[in-house]
């Protein structure tokens, strides 16, 4: 059975694996999953026919979001993130940027979020994503739907 949390050394071999099939990729903390993400996902998934998640390591997320988070390890937001039906692989990654993993993946497509535009992207990812040939697409924003939006109210209430 193929496990759907993959080390880096099984990333390298996904798009062997997955020859002839459109491969989507998208990365993130993922902290706390919530209905953004879950209709994100899904909208990324009808993109192709491989949906391959890289998450954020706990330290990575530490930087990008500073003290207090990531509030789940890496082990569990991996573990919630491969139990999704629409999700074919995570992948966990150390560094702050994807650019790497994107390298040894070579995705088709690219996808993010609506709280992103192509020009707002890391420009060190989207250099890559020109080297590699994959298409970026923007997904829709679920308005008022993020992380940051419920530890807000969390700590209201």
């Amino acid at each position: 059975m193929v496990t759907k949390i993959l080390d880096r050394a099984e990333a390298i071999k996904v798009r062997d694996r997955y020859a002839g099939k459109t491969i989507v990729f998208t990365n993130g903390c993922f902290d706390i999953l919530h209905v953004g993400h879950v209709r994100y996902l899904a909208i990324a998934k009808r993109l192709g026919d491989i949906l391959i998640v890289g998450l954020n390591s706990d330290a990575s997320v530490g930087q990008l979001k500073g003290p207090g988070r990531p509030l789940n390890s890496e082990g569990d937001r991996a573990e919630v993130m491969a139990a999704l039906e629409m999700v074919d692989h995570v992948i966990i990654f150390g560094e702050t940027r994807v650019s790497n993993l994107l390298r040894e993946l070579r995705p088709h497509l690219y996808t993010k979020g609506g709280d992103y535009t192509v020009d707002s992207l890391d420009p060190e990812e989207v250099a890559v994503l020109k080297e590699i040939n994959a298409r970026i697409e923007i997904m829709p924003l679920v308005p008022g739907k993020s992380t940051s939006k419920l530890l807000q109210t969390v700590q209201q209430r």
